[in-house]
Parts: C-alpha cells; structure tokens; sequence
C-alpha cells in the first residue's frame, strides 16, 4: 500500500510518499511561501532534489504541484494517482475528543473545526489539505492523526491547571501537550531498541528542536508532558519563551504599551534562544557565537540544558523511576553538548555518558556509559512513518 503523508502549516506543506509493505520513501519533499510565491522541492528516492520555482496561491495548488511531480513521466515516483491507496494527515490539535487517530469523515472535519481555537494557525491548514485531497483525490481514503492525541492518557492530576473550574467544564482549558505523533513514535522504538518491557516500563523522551516538548511515557502511555493549552508552556524554545510567571504579560503590556496581541507576538516569536541570545533561534548560530565569548548566547544554551533536567528530574518523580532518558528531533539528535549537558545535572540518578558515543548525529545510539544506571539513548524522530502506520492500520 502506498501512503501519501500531507503535513499543512499555514504556508507550508510537507509530503512523503511511502511503501507501508517495506516503509521505504518513495520520494519526499515540501512546498514554502504558499500564497506569497511558491517553491516546491521534491526528491524521489536515489534522485537529487528538484526545485521549481512557481505560484502557489493556496495549498489547493501546492498539493497539485506535489501530485504532479509523484506522477511526472521521467522523474515521478509512481505512474498515476491510482497507485496511492490512502492519504496521512498530520492534524496538530484534536482537543479532547480524539484520543487515537481516525478516518476522516465530514463529521469527524467538524468536530476538529470545533479546535480551530486552540490551535487557529495550524488546524485551519491541516483542514485545507484535507479538503484538497479529498476534491483531488475523492475517492482515496484519509485519516487524520492528531499531535494532542497520545497525550489523552493523562491523568486529571497532570492536566488541569490551578485555575477556576469553569473554565475547564466551560471551554476545556487544560494541558493538551504537543508533538505526540514523535513522543508515541520515539517511546516505542525506544522500548524495542532497549530492550524493555513494555508492560513494565518507564521512558522520558526530550523532544529538541525549534519547538521543543518532554513527555513522561509509563508502559507505552503518557502521563504527562510539557507543552500546555497550546505549544507555548514548558522549555525555552527556539522563539518560545517556554513557562514564565503570568503576570509578567501584564508588566510587560505596561512597560512597552503593547496590547495582549503584541505580548503573545513576543512570547511566541521574538523570545526564547532568539530572544535571550539576541543572536538566533539556531543551535548552531549559538554554539558559534558562545564559543567566540558572547555571554548571552551562553546562558540561552544553560537556560535551556537546565529547565530540560528539572523537568527530567520531575518526570522521576512523577513515574517514581525512570529506566530510559531519550533523545530525539533537531537538537536532540545532532547536538551532542546539549545532551552532555543535561546529564551533568543527573548524576543523582546514576547517570553517565559515553563521550565517544554522544558524538554521534541523527543516528540510533545507546549513549550512555557501561556503568550508568539509567540508559540514555537518542532516537530520530519519524513522525511521517508514524502517520503512515496509523492510516494503514485504520484503512486496511
């Protein structure tokens, strides 16, 4: 069966097709500035990449850009569209009514309609591409997978906030957590490549990158994780400037004579490493910029190694032990001093690190010492795999 995995962000979209029967990648690729100009890239498997310059007025023209080119005579990945026999959609928040992935159907579109507040950048966009592949495509079936739903195993105790009732029963408001596509992924593989019991287990995931998240999964469910009502609660983030004291939103509206709008834009956009370094959202710009002495870039990367180990040692205490600690995404898997760093603060727990091992990026590797305690182990990420395998499973 093959697989088409659409990932629609407000002017991007992100595409694989798959073999679900070997899980190879057919071809892969994504399409930027969607309704400014438009570029498309695309790769089929042991091609290079193509780049086409062209207009893309709205993701309806992107997806038939993508559809084009999985079909183009010389280099397209299969004959015709009848070779893709179902149609993976990342949706990023399905609130409380999904807690598993589902086959798409108007009801079920309505009833992720009814999200659009808790999310109104991404699912809004998720829905384009839903409706553009079902008018393009009318007769492929499509599922929908959620970033909120492995987070639904909660408990209350986890995810309600310390505020006024009503406003949970009234408009729901509670901690959602993000990026559960990767955190149900990495969670699982990890008990596989680790060889644990996974009715018996318990595993940390730090999910790193531009946005990051950390979730506490016990035998295979999650039970809690950083992110909140929306992806701004938890760690420092490229430009998020993770969980801060509310009332700082007011002081700061007074100080610089900005409305609530303007106090979000800054949270959301010009804060966390960006905001604190003054220098970038980019690992990489704030290694170099650290290692040539500039003092802010340096404490944006120890802000962000700390609040990850507090919140570690908080899952500890959440799930009373930990077996496994696990890295994944951009930084989690590539930036081998930002795991260092982070064990340094567990020692308590017995931690240790393999320094020649931790020199490893984007690959899967055990990188703690013989003698550690807890094994520590990076794990890329494959959230397109994961929505892969749940669309089969749903449509087969």
């Amino acid at each position: 069966m093959n697989v088409l995995v659409i990932n629609c962000g407000s002017s991007s979209l992100k595409y694989q097709l798959i073999d679900s029967e070997t899980e190879a990648v057919l071809a892969k690729g994504l399409c930027e500035r969607i309704g400014i100009d438009g570029r498309l890239v695309y790769q089929k498997a042991g091609n290079d990449k193509e780049i086409t310059e062209a207009s893309m007025p709205t993701h309806k023209e992107a997806i038939q850009m993508v559809l084009e080119a999985l079909t183009n005579d010389k280099t397209g990945a299969i004959k015709s569209l009848d070779e893709v026999n179902a149609i993976g959609h990342r949706i990023v928040h399905g609130g409380e009514k999904f807690a598993s992935s589902a086959i798409i159907t108007d009801e079920m579109i309505k009833t992720v309609e009814e999200c659009n507040d808790l999310a109104p950048l991404h699912n809004p966009a998720n829905l384009i591409g839903i409706r553009v592949c079902a008018e393009l495509m009318p007769n492929v079936p499509q599922v929908g997978v959620f970033d909120t739903a492995f987070h639904q195993t909660m408990p209350a105790k986890a995810y309600l906030y310390g505020l006024p009732i009503e406003y949970y029963k009234n408009y729901k408001v509670r901690r959602y957590g993000f990026h559960g596509t990767s955190h149900s992924f990495v969670s699982k593989r990890a008990v596989e490549f680790l060889s644990l019991d996974k009715d018996n287990s318990k595993v940390i995931v730090c999910h790193l990158g531009n946005g990051s998240s950390i979730s506490a999964v016990q035998n295979g469910k999650c039970v809690d994780t950083t992110m909140g009502l929306t992806p701004l609660e938890g760690v420092v983030m490229g430009t998020r400037s993770g969980s801060i004291d509310p009332a700082i939103v007011e002081y700061i509206a007074k100080k610089e004579n900005l409305d609530l709008a303007g106090v979000m834009n800054v949270l959301n956009k010009k804060s966390g490493l960006q905001g604190m370094s003054g220098v970038s959202s980019d690992m990489r710009d704030l290694r170099a910029a650290a290692a040539e002495g500039n003092e802010d870039a340096k404490n944006a990367i120890e802000v962000l190694c700390y609040g990850i180990a507090k919140y570690v040692g908080g899952y500890v205490a959440a799930m009373n032990g930990v077996d496994a600690i696990v890295f994944t995404a951009g930084i989690g898997e590539n930036v081998g001093m930002i795991r260092e760093k982070v064990c340094s603060y567990l020692g308590y727990l017995g931690v240790t690190i393999d320094a020649k091992a931790n020199e490893a990026m984007g690959e899967e590797v055990v990188i703690s010492g013989a003698d550690s305690k807890v094994k520590v182990a990076v794990i890329p990420t494959n959230e397109e795999l994961a929505i892969c395998r749940d669309t089969v499973a749903l449509v087969k």
